[in-house]
């Protein structure tokens, strides 16, 4: 029997990008392979047809899918006994493609999203769940942390929220931590204004905050030092071949979302 979920606003995006992982698994050509997708997918009564219908998102999701495994690998591969902070995770299944390579790995979200997230994945260490908002300070204090490297990611999140959200996060990273790595990924602000999701019309789910590159992101969170910015093009290159001529052009990769690279 098929589980109803009922979800809307800003978690209901977790049940669309699990979709697309799992769709785009299922193709002769996947780029990605998120096997626990598709099982999740199957098990859910849930009225996809306008996540089918939305092809800008599930591009968006399987570039970002692409780019972000590729730097959490490389990064986990380079920093031995790291403790990985996800903030709003949803239905993130990364825990498991990156198994081995971490010493514990922590799932923050909502209590109404962990309480979905828990039907399908029960994880217990050294992936664990933490069912709080990431603008609720006390969720470090259900991390064991013993000045490990941290590396926070942040994934399909910061375009939902508000500026003082932002500073509220990095503050709350910024005070639990001494060292940190954080990948974030952000939406420019003129899609901010300019873009809407599809698949989530009907819920109340909106953009409302971006920034144009990790220098300005800077500007907002001085405590953190900016690395880098990796273009969401770089995952669409993969997907369409035509983003190799386009990803040349300034513009194209000025706004795409982006992958910043902030560290403290």
């Amino acid at each position: 029997m098929k589980e109803k979920v009922k979800i809307t606003g800003v978690p209901e995006t977790m049940i669309q990008t699990l979709y697309a992982r799992a769709k785009e698994t299922q193709k002769n050509n996947a780029k990605i392979k998120d096997d626990i997708a598709v099982g999740i997918v199957e098990k859910l009564d849930y009225d996809f047809s306008k996540a089918d219908n939305d092809k800008t998102m599930a591009s968006g999701v399987i570039a970002r899918t692409i780019v972000l495994d590729k730097m959490v690998g490389e990064y986990l591969d380079t920093h031995s006994d790291t403790v990985v902070v996800n903030i709003g995770c949803g239905m993130d299944t990364r825990c498991y493609r990156m198994q081995g390579k971490y010493k514990h790995w922590y799932n923050i979200d909502l209590p109404e999203t962990i309480e979905i997230r828990k039907r399908f994945l029960t994880e217990n260490g050294p992936v664990y769940q933490i069912a709080k908002s990431a603008m609720d300070i006390s969720y470090t204090d259900d991390i064991e942390y013993n000045k490990e490297n941290v590396l926070v990611i942040i994934e399909g999140l910061s375009m939902y929220l508000h500026e003082n959200d932002i500073r509220q996060i990095f503050s709350i990273i910024e005070k639990a931590f001494n060292k940190s790595t954080v990948m974030i990924e952000t939406m420019s602000p003129f899609f901010v204004k300019h873009m809407k999701e599809k698949s989530i019309e009907g819920s109340n789910a909106k953009f409302s905050w971006g920034v144009k590159n990790g220098k300005d992101l800077q500007q907002i969170v001085p405590a953190f030092n900016w690395k880098r910015d990796v273009s969401l093009v770089e995952g669409m290159k993969e997907i369409m071949p035509v983003y190799n001529v386009l990803g040349i052009i300034p513009a194209v990769c000025g706004m795409s979302n982006k992958i910043v690279v902030m560290e403290r």
